[in-house]
């Protein structure tokens, strides 16, 4: 058994992870007896020493993320533990028909706290596996988890590969390096997604290389396109673009600032329709462009970064959002549509609405909501934790 490190909380504090929130504050804590270490196996008791869980620890505002609540109470966090966990979430993708999909090869393994893993992100890629690791103290179980994926996969497996060097903190970087390819080896990945067909840089590309939350919203995008004149903005690899050629638009126009998500986007476009494809790449900012082009469009899909990363920036977030929107519901033809997105997570769908409701204002438009999204079954919600339904979108008929 591994030694514990025992957290004991504040009095009053232990009602999150009595309803099962898995993140504990370091200002609830209390006391904390035994070596207090990034990684270290961790049981959190009450004030009045009730066990209520494990975690890991790490010397941070979260200083334990809960992979196991009472009465649950295994002995370390051992190999058995992480296939079991990984098990666990290949499972539920079995469940939703992911697995074993002949027209769909990606999907997201692990989601964090969906899975009960916080702090854990595993995409697949047509046999290609790439972690990211948000929490310091968890990437001390790196191993274990590669292991745990090569049992779960088996010969399936092409390449695993640690892409955390992105997601934790250029401090934690000082003494080590990323392990990078920890099985096999690759770069540019051919995938299928509902039958479409996309190279995926899971090296380079952004993320883990792409954007597999907005699957079925994109699969939604291609009901509206028929003969219609679509704009897609912030399109990155082009995902939209494809599927909105795959729905008989007139026209595709693709926009990122990004020259290098332009190329990836041409050759996504090349790769399911071939060089004489209805389609222009643009590369400029969205809101200059919309302001400045004659162009008219039915479909317009705003899918922007996260504006708003941390709650300090919220404001700024809802004014960055609203003008964007209102750009956009300016430029739309009457009766286009609008797909509009938020993946900031302290944005939620209430004060979404209310920003686009306020874009549209001062755009003079009157608008409708036919449908409210948000992010593809692989990526599930935690009951217990709200703050993972992170994507949210609309979709609007504007008059």
């Amino acid at each position: 058994m591994q030694t514990p490190l025992k957290v004991i909380l504040r009095s009053g504090k232990d009602d999150a992870v009595r309803r099962y929130h898995p993140w504990i504050f370091s200002g609830a804590i209390k006391k904390a007896i035994g070596a207090a270490y990034d990684g270290a196996f961790t049981e959190v008791f009450s004030n009045q020493d009730e066990y209520l869980g494990c975690g890991i620890y790490q010397d941070a505002s979260i200083a334990v993320r809960v992979l196991s609540f009472a009465p649950e109470r295994p002995e370390g966090f051992d190999q058995e533990f992480w296939y079991s966990k990984i098990r666990k979430a290949y499972e539920l993708r079995q469940l939703t028909g992911l697995t074993n999909d002949p027209e769909t090869n990606v999907y997201r393994l692990v989601h964090g706290e969906g899975d009960h893993l916080p702090g854990l992100i595993i995409d697949h890629y047509n046999g290609n596996l790439v972690i990211q690791v948000h929490a310091t103290g968890l990437y001390g179980y790196i191993d274990n988890i590669s292991e745990a994926l090569q049992k779960v996969y088996g010969n399936s497996v092409i390449s695993i590969y640690d892409k955390s060097r992105e997601t934790l903190p250029d401090f934690f970087w000082a003494d080590k390096s990323p392990k990078e390819f920890m099985y096999g080896h690759a770069s540019q990945v051919d995938v299928k997604e509902h039958g479409f067909r996309f190279m995926i840089d899971i090296v380079g590309g952004q993320k883990t290389g792409f954007f597999i939350d907005q699957r079925e919203n994109r699969k939604l995008l291609m009901h509206y396109c028929q003969g219609k004149r679509l704009l897609n903005t912030f399109c990155y690899t082009g995902g939209f673009s494809v599927y909105g050629l795959g729905g008989d638009a007139s026209e595709v126009h693709s926009l990122d600032s990004s020259a290098r998500a332009m190329e990836l986007t041409d050759k996504n476009i090349e790769l399911n329709f071939g060089p004489e494809a209805k389609h222009t790449s643009i590369t400029d900012d969205t809101i200059r462009y919309l302001k400045n082009t004659d162009e008219a469009y039915d479909v317009i899909v705003l899918d922007p970064p996260a504006f708003a990363k941390h709650v300090h920036v919220k404001h700024n977030a809802v004014q960055g959002y609203k003008r964007l929107n209102q750009t956009a519901i300016e430029k739309i033809q009457p009766g286009g549509i609008l797909f509009t997105f938020s993946c900031s997570q302290v944005i939620d769908l209430n004060l979404f609405k209310a920003t686009v409701m306020s874009a549209a204002i001062l755009a003079g438009r009157k608008a409708r909501i036919l449908h409210q999204l948000t992010q593809s079954p692989d990526h599930p919600v935690n009951l217990f934790h709200p703050e993972g339904q992170y994507l949210k979108g609309l979709v609007l008929v504007i008059d």
